[in-house]
């Protein structure tokens, strides 16, 4: 077209729009106006062959392209029986790209096919606060409309810890605090679960740099699993992430298959656009289209009905008008909406952008203060013109985030705090809970101390706690300090923005936590104790054991006779106890005992005490019955009381592990077990997966150990590691599981492994400055030296270890057998030394009476003499191991007993103890201790192997017996009456049972192959 010269601004012409085709083959769009939710990208039109289902998006073709690529490998792969075929799709590009209308084409690719089940949500700047959002958007549709057995399929144990999260159920009773990791743990579970009831999945995030960081962190982490599930997950994003989202962002970007980069669009296609509105456009009219706009779509389709709405001609000369028509379009300030929608209407965008997402018609209508009937004049208005746009569920949207945006910020600020607070009262006057509230209450101005105002964010606080969200609650409770509430109130708000953080950011809970015991009488008696209590379990677990333990003493010395006295004293010496020094160990256990003696039996701190005593009695390495009669003293009916609950915070989890490990060391692993077992499922229950669990992992990982069921306990130690990594390096609960890892991987014969588990956690001296390793970690370190042959280095570890045991008055050779593994280590360079200790370790074990650990020592003892006495040491050993539930020493004595009576001629003796070892080493897991077995077989000329019987012909019939009542679900005490037995013999005759079935209670049917009347008691 030929420019006409002084002709600036005229009245435009209706033109008749030509047919014109893209690069592609394929008819353009009609003229006339075009839509922005539809022209985000440029015309969209259907694909030759493809029907409605795709649309023509300009120089998208390879994006294009790879989607329908991965949705249709997801519905071919799934078609076939795959079910491991996960992929990671991404978007990016700055804003106006065309990332949204992207999507769009993704979804309606996904929902031609009869087989996906689509998922979408969309993340919201309004809303990047609201904990959970963007997965309640995404989730509840699909687990709402489950029926009641697949809910219960679909989320097993983890309902009241995801159901809240995902709006599902309000927050249970029975969860006092959820760790924001356990709802990363249970939302996989769940999607696990979900994933093949509705597969294949795709899940499509729109506006990912917008999603709050809940869901966030959990869509990270879920990108890594995806793969191994039938979902294909569709991301879209702008590169403004905030800085604690981009490693989030990083994670995510790793494990995506294909990646898109969404460009600006070229000359050629801005012309198609500009053509596709004005047939008649001038090409010079349409470079200075692209020159202004920079190839952005979504600011050309702008660009171009402001050139419609002004009459603009398309023309070469009206070109200079262009810029300032951009500006004013990509800038979309007040006066340009003002002017657009008008003074009516524009409230009502207000409340919407207000909303943010999925948003009520009714609500924007309240907060904006408009009539039924006004508001739906509004709703229709908005919607002419492709502002808003209603969805399927009856919600209103914005047509794209960048116009949501633009209204927000076209809010005066004063009117955008007041409607702020009118959402938050209008969303609780219509039933909402103070969650959806919160976000706006955070945006009010403080400083006006309103009471009202503070007991709102502090109840909201609790309601994003109950979910698992602390960081929302930390905002929330931040914002009350800063209103600022009653000086009498001020310490409780500490307090609870403190506890708020005590299981993610236990830096914060310390100095929150001192603020609030500063204050002069903030706190009443009761609470400043918690206070003491929680702040003491934060810089205990942090490793300063001695700093935790005298806060406590300094503020039991301050506190009234009481329960709250009696508490801060229990936890001064609990932490006393768990240091890895201690001045006046005996001192220190004479407190105890006499705290024992003096809390009344009818007291809630009575089975707390009693707890600890018991452990005190067990390091003491005294009779094994005056340590267990003082755990079962701290049960009541044989459980665990409510004030040693594992989730009770009034005593914390301490104290019942240390119940746990009294039974672990006095030969009573089942009721460990058991112990532990609930422990686990207490905290998964509870929503804790963070220390919690990882040092119920390590309790269990070290029973089993305890009980020879090597590959079991590899299996708990590794995954608590793994928690405790994510935690941090350097903590007690890394060494307690590095420590008990290595000496399974020992166990197992896999020296190499377990010096380079040594070494990549550098666990050596001076080993944890502060915190008691348990088990003794000098000592594992010691046996770590000897199978690598630095018997010298060996000694002096050993022999310091033993000094400062004793010292403490702590004699167990389960916690620390340091005497015999000396014994071992002296018998290198000095013989009769080695022998002494070797007596020594013996003497020390026989003190306790537990058979498991005067075997153990007879073994060792053992190993420093040839001839006649180490066969008499081994066959001694060899006895009361069998009657022991130590399965792995028991093999280990019976293949040195072989061996010992191989070196004395009396190989046809020993080819039967050889064989037992090798098949008990077998059922452990030892494969170094099967190995040597073999070998000593094989050197004596003996057949390495013998032929396999079924597992029940090992048993004699006295512990067949006693195994066949055990399957009836008798306990030892029934069966000890029914076959008129003491009840430590059927205990003693249980134990070789599942010693040598190589199973627990729970398996022992299936071994025996009986039926099961119900769950099997054992010793």
């Amino acid at each position: 077209m030929t420019p006409r010269r002084g002709h600036r601004l005229r009245e435009r012409r209706p033109c008749r729009p030509r047919r014109r085709y893209g690069r592609s083959g394929v008819r353009g769009r009609r003229g006339g106006r075009t839509d922005v939710a539809e022209q985000q990208s440029g015309p969209q039109e259907s694909v030759a062959g493809e029907g409605a289902v795709a649309k023509r998006l300009w120089e998208r073709d390879n994006e294009l392209h790879s989607a329908e690529q991965a949705v249709d490998k997801l519905c071919r792969e799934f078609a076939a029986g795959g079910t491991k075929i996960g992929e990671l799709l991404l978007f990016s590009g700055p804003a106006g790209m065309g990332k949204t209308t992207m999507l769009e084409q993704v979804r309606r690719i996904a929902g031609a096919r009869k087989d996906p089940t689509v998922l979408f949500a969309r993340g919201s700047e309004r809303q990047k606060h609201e904990p959970f959002r963007v997965l309640r958007q995404l989730l509840l549709p699909v687990l709402g409309d489950l029926d009641e057995d697949e809910r219960t399929e679909v989320f097993g144990n983890w309902y009241n810890i995801v159901a809240p999260a995902v709006g599902l159920a309000p927050p249970s009773d029975e969860v006092e605090r959820i760790d924001p990791q356990g709802v990363h743990d249970g939302l996989d579970f769940v999607i696990t679960q979900l994933a093949p009831r509705r597969a294949p999945l795709v899940v499509v995030i729109d506006d990912l740099h917008a999603v709050d960081q809940e869901s966030l962190a959990w869509l990270a982490s879920f990108a890594v699993r995806a793969r191994e599930l039938p979902v294909l997950l569709v991301f879209a994003y702008r590169h403004e992430f905030d800085e604690a989202a981009r490693p989030l962002v990083l994670q995510i970007q790793e494990r995506a298959e294909r990646r898109h980069e969404l460009l600006p669009l070229n000359p050629l296609s801005i012309a198609e656009i500009v053509h596709s509105e004005f047939a008649e456009a001038d090409d010079a009219f349409c470079r200075q289209v692209w020159a202004v706009t920079a190839g952005a779509p979504f600011d050309t389709v702008a660009l171009l009905r402001e050139v419609r709405d002004q009459n603009l001609e398309p023309v070469e000369e009206n070109s200079p008008r262009l810029r300032d028509l951009a500006a004013a379009a990509r800038g979309q300030g007040r006066d340009y909406w003002l002017d657009k929608l008008g003074p009516t209407v524009i409230q009502f965008a207000w409340a919407a952008a207000l909303l943010g997402t999925e948003i009520s018609e009714e609500l924007a209508a309240t907060i904006c203060a408009q009539g039924p009937a006004q508001s739906a004049q509004s709703v229709r208005e908005l919607r002419r013109l492709r502002v808003l746009t209603s969805q399927p569920n009856g919600k209103l949207e914005f047509v794209h985030p960048l116009i949501a945006t633009s209204i927000y910020q076209s809010i005066p600020d004063a009117t955008r705090t007041g409607m702020h607070g009118i959402a938050a009262t209008a969303i609780e006057d219509r039933g909402g809970s103070l969650l959806s509230a919160s976000r706006h209450l955070l945006e009010t101005h403080p400083g006006e101390g309103d009471d009202r105002m503070v007991r709102k964010l502090r109840r909201a606080a609790a309601e994003n706690l109950a979910i698992g969200a602390p960081e929302a609650a930390r905002r929330c409770l931040e914002r009350a300090l800063a209103e600022p509430p009653d000086e009498d109130d001020r310490a409780e708000v500490l307090y609870e923005l403190g506890s708020a953080a005590l299981l993610t950011d236990p830096d914060a809970t310390a100095n929150q936590l001192r603020r609030a015991l500063d204050i002069e009488d903030g706190l009443s008696p009761d609470l400043r104790v918690e206070a003491v209590f929680r702040l003491s379990e934060v810089i205990a677990h942090g490793g300063d054991l001695t700093g935790a333990a005298r806060l406590c003493l300094t503020e039991a010395e301050n506190t009234a006779e009481g329960l709250g006295k009696v508490r801060l004293l229990t936890a001064h010496l609990l932490y006393t106890a768990l240091q890895r020094d201690e001045d006046n160990g005996r001192e220190r256990a004479d407190k105890v005992t006499a705290l024992a003696a003096q809390v009344d039996e009818d007291s809630e701190a009575s089975q707390p005490v009693r707890a600890l005593h018991a452990w005190d009695l067990t390091l003491k390495g005294g009779p094994t019955t005056e340590a267990l009669r003082a755990a079962e003293d701290a049960l009541v009916l044989g459980r665990l009381p409510r004030s040693l609950g594992w989730t009770n915070t009034t005593w914390n989890f301490e104290l019942p592990a240390l119940l746990g490990l009294c039974f672990a060391y006095n030969d009573e692993l089942a009721r460990a077990e058991k112990l532990f077992s609930s422990a686990i499922l207490e905290f998964e229950i509870a929503g804790w997966s963070g220390a919690h669990r990882g040092f119920a992992y390590f309790l269990m990982g070290f029973a089993r150990l305890r009980r020879g069921f090597l590959p079991e306990a590899e299996d708990f130690l590794r995954r608590g590691l793994r928690i405790a990594d994510r935690m941090g390096s350097g903590l007690p609960l890394q060494w307690n599981l590095v420590g008990s890892l290595i000496d399974t991987l020992l166990a197992r014969g896999r020296d190499r492994e377990a010096w380079e588990i040594a070494q990549r956690y550098r666990f050596s001296p001076p080993y944890h400055q502060t915190a008691l390793v348990l088990p003794d970690v000098a000592t594992i370190y010691g046996k770590l030296l000897i199978s690598r042959g630095d018997y010298d280095m060996a000694v002096e570890v050993l022999a310091e270890t033993g000094m400062r045991l004793d010292k403490r008055g702590w004699r167990s050779t389960v916690h620390a057998p340091w005497a015999g593994h000396l014994a071992v280590a002296m018998a290198h360079r000095d013989l009769p030394s080695a022998r002494k200790n070797g007596d020594d370790a013996v003497a020390r074990a026989r003190e306790s009476g537990s058979p498991s650990a005067i075997g153990s020592a007879l073994r060792l003892a053992a190993s420093v003499w040839e001839g006649p006495r180490a066969v008499e040491l081994l066959q001694e050993a060899v006895s009361l191991l069998g009657r022991s539930p130590a399965s792995y020493e028991h093999a280990h004595a019976l293949v040195d007993l072989g061996a010992a009576l191989v070196q004395v001629g009396r190989s046809l003796e020993a080819a039967e103890h050889l064989y037992q070892g090798m098949e008990l080493a077998k059922h452990c897991g030892a494969d170094g201790l099967e190995v040597r077995a073999r070998n000593v077989l094989a050197s004596s000329g003996l057949q390495p192997s013998r032929a396999l019987v079924p597992v029940k012909v090992t048993l004699n019939e006295q512990e067949l017996e006693v195994a066949r009542l055990a399957v009836r679900a008798l306990p030892p005490q029934r069966i000890a009456e029914q076959l008129k037995l003491p009840v430590s013999v059927v205990k003693q005759r249980l134990a070789a049972v599942h010693r040598k079935l190589g199973t627990g209670p729970e398996g022992l049917a299936d071994a025996l192959g009986l039926p099961s009347d119900g769950p099997g008691q054992a010793v």
